[in-house]
């Protein structure tokens, strides 16, 4: 840690580094903060001095100076502050990019905590697993002690939907991690991969499989990701990140801080559905893609993504949903969730396997579209979800429940019938027959 030399003129501080040269100006009040702080906290104080805020003077106090009657202000030193930087202080200098966030799915996400996936946390695991697992990402209600300091059972967490004691959602420093809330490192995919990884929504491993993760391996010292304005096409050439795609800006586009502004699908529900004014989000999204890539292509990406959508949705999704509200409303099931073996087959077969389908087919992972997606959907479907409902039917003594089930949703439609015709001899030939032409091979 490099020693400082202070020198106080007209109120300002100028930092001065060893030999005497200028750094920066910043407050009064920030240099008594860092009288302490350089010495108790010198890995914060050395993320700041890398940091556009210290260049344009802002300082610890600026960031976490409180007024009185905030929930969370506290008497530190004679200072009045609050730990949490929340969206709304940032906004005092960041209004766009605070209102931006604030109206985004990303502040929303502490909502998941009341569904179903919080009920599992809570019940499966307990309150220290939601806590260190959930939250972090997810976000925590932060409640306040007495003297302004942060409940530790609510905090620490950078959940990017945590709601804050001045009520603003989120942290700006999820992404921009804090002290030096870097545009680089936030342009990064590993960024992302805090949260979006793993068996129920895996982008991070879905875009490390892509051309576009393999490219962004090759050629990451040259993406040129601590440019200002950042622009596909003009500032960098290579791969795009998740940053380009959901959140940077184009030669027509302005950076957003709302991730859900190019996203004209709703990949994470039971059953995919078209987003509010999808075909704008849509045009936004294509308009980045085309960055790179030509009109053609893009439309056939998209025409190949939203055949697979249709695919998930009524060859799988619809009817395991209605098969599963069959068997509650004929007394076959409780109306319960997680009481029954059904209801973790279908949790998991949209909620784990159908996300990893989709999100692999719209993000270029042809090993999360199929192995780990569609594969694993209808292997579920089949040898697990349709057995369990055959069984729970025997069990209830409505046998005939499950032989509408059949009639309606498996010879009901030609996509199905082999479960309960066998492979079609004909198709299996024409198969057998493409690949010994293609390949020049047989099949097993």
């Amino acid at each position: 840690m490099k020693k400082l030399a202070f020198q106080l003129s007209a109120g300002m501080l100028v930092m001065l580094g060893v030999g005497g040269s200028a750094w920066a100006a910043v407050s009064k009040d920030t240099t008594e903060c860092l009288a302490c702080h350089a010495d108790l906290m010198p890995g914060i104080v050395t993320q700041w001095e890398s940091s556009p805020h210290w260049q344009a003077g802002v300082g610890c106090f600026e960031c976490h100076v409180a007024q009185k009657g905030d929930a969370d202000a506290m008497d530190h030193n004679g200072f009045l502050v609050a730990t949490i930087v929340s969206p709304k202080d940032c906004g005092r200098c960041h209004a766009k990019e605070s209102a931006e966030q604030e109206a985004s799915h990303h502040a929303e996400a502490g909502n998941i905590l009341n569904s179903n996936d919080g009920l599992l946390g809570q019940t499966l695991g307990g309150e220290p697993a939601v806590a260190v697992g959930c939250r972090q990402c997810h976000g925590s209600l932060v409640k306040t002690k007495a003297d302004g300091s942060l409940d530790p059972s609510t905090w620490p967490n950078t959940g990017i939907g945590r709601v804050n004691p001045d009520g603003s959602k989120g942290t700006c420093s999820a992404c921009h991690t804090r002290h030096r809330f870097s545009k680089e490192q936030a342009r990064k995919p590993e960024v992302c991969g805090k949260c979006h990884l793993g068996p129920d929504h895996p982008q991070k491993e879905v875009y490390e499989e892509s051309k576009h993760g393999i490219l962004y391996r090759a050629y990451e010292d040259e993406l040129n990701m601590d440019r200002p304005k950042w622009v596909p096409g003009e500032d960098y050439f290579d791969a795009p990140t998740c940053s380009t795609c959901h959140l940077g800006a184009t030669s027509t586009q302005a950076v957003t801080h709302d991730v859900g502004a190019r996203l004209s699908w709703d990949l994470r529900a039971a059953v995919s559905s078209r987003t509010k004014d999808s075909p704008q989000k849509l045009a936004n999204m294509q308009d980045v893609c085309t960055s790179c890539h030509s009109k053609t292509f893009v439309d056939g990406f998209y025409k190949q993504l939203d055949d697979f959508v249709d695919l998930y949705n009524t060859k799988f999704a619809v009817p395991a949903k209605e098969i599963r509200a069959i068997l509650m409303d004929k007394g076959v099931l409780t109306k319960a969730n997680f009481d029954d073996k059904i209801d973790w087959i279908y949790w998991e077969l949209w909620h784990h396997e159908g996300r990893r389908a989709r999100h692999g087919a719209a993000m270029s992972g042809p090993d999360y579209a199929w192995w780990h997606g569609i594969y694993d959907v209808a292997k579920h479907f089949y040898t697990e979800m349709l057995p369990e409902a055959e069984e729970a039917c025997k069990k209830a003594g409505k046998p005939e429940v499950y032989e509408e089930i059949i009639k309606k949703y498996i010879d009901g439609d030609p996509r199905h019938a082999w479960f309960t015709k066998g492979f079609d001899p004909k198709r299996l030939s024409e198969i057998k027959d493409y690949y010994k032409e293609r390949y020049n091979q047989k099949m097993d």
